[in-house]
């Protein structure tokens, strides 16, 4: 893609950006972030983060700030969901992952949070992107509902033009004429994205699908494409959510879900490793 510049991918052998979080690699490690869509008590958000990191989960997913398509909805709990948050941190030390939807909150958000979310409804809020960008504190950037690769892509050279290298993109679906799922997973998109860009991907299968029976597959599906890893809504009582409880894994279902990941993952690795050329040769190894 011409219009990119510092988030093009510049030959088939350049190597790809890794973003570090605590000890985790983004881009090298399988990156399993998993959480409440709401940050709605300390008891949900602590009890939530055991579970996530029992399982398996190595960063913990929370909104203390929730835009939300009704006015009247549950809109999160602000500074109190941040420091509850924290408080979740200090208990499991998971890295926390929570989005910022103002440009005057990212610097005060950037002490609580260890990545800051621009949601899909933010993607081009420019203002917001230059914000996150001088912050220098790893982004992850969902792709907006409507936005072409090129679009999104391009949101991300915003925030990389300000001098931050740690972005970390993700799919999340996009708005299509089907109705059967919230949105369309859009797949292809992994590919697409590792072919232009250095930047890791991963997939957000609980808003690329909204159905609950459609997450595995999606989860499993997500990997197989190359994604780098996951982002999940899980909470200790569903029926209790206050927001997407229709999409979000109990603690079980969580942790069934993610040792399939795990095992298609490291399937994934060996396949991969297998199927490289040895350098000395330049060609396919005949005694393989």
């Amino acid at each position: 893609m011409k219009d990119l510049k510092l988030g093009a991918r510049s030959s088939k052998d350049s190597q790809r950006t890794v973003v570090t979080v605590g000890s985790v690699q983004v881009g090298v490690d399988l990156v399993l972030i998993a959480g409440p869509c709401s940050v709605e008590s300390e008891k949900q958000t602590i009890i939530t983060a055991q579970k996530v990191k029992e399982a398996g989960g190595n960063m913990l997913r929370g909104g203390a700030f929730k835009p939300r398509t009704s006015p009247y909805a549950f809109q999160g709990l602000g500074l109190e969901g941040l420091k509850i948050l924290e408080k979740a941190k200090k208990e499991t030390g998971l890295p926390i992952v929570s989005e910022v939807i103002d440009t005057r909150d990212v610097s005060w958000v950037s002490e609580y949070v260890d990545i800051l979310q621009v949601g899909a409804r933010n993607m081009q809020n420019f203002s917001l992107l230059r914000e996150v960008g001088r912050s220098k504190k790893p982004v992850l950037l969902k792709r907006g509902m409507h936005s072409t690769l090129a679009e999104w892509l391009n949101c991300a050279e915003y925030i990389l033009a300000e001098g931050n290298p740690n972005v970390i993109l993700c799919e999340r679906g996009i708005r299509t004429f089907e109705t059967y799922t919230r949105n369309t997973l859009d797949l292809n998109i992994v590919p697409s994205v590792k072919e232009v860009t250095h930047l890791p991907i991963i997939v957000d299968p609980s808003h690329g699908t909204g159905r609950l029976s459609l997450i595995e597959s999606m989860c499993l599906a997500s990997i197989a494409a190359g994604a780098d890893g996951l982002i999940v809504e899980v909470h200790y009582n569903p029926p209790e959510a206050l927001s997407d409880k229709d999409q979000t894994m109990d603690p079980l279902m969580f942790a069934r879900v993610a040792s399939k990941i795990r095992k298609l993952w490291s399937f994934m690795k060996d396949l991969n490793h297998s199927n490289q050329v040895p350098a000395e040769t330049g060609k396919p190894d005949e005694n393989n």
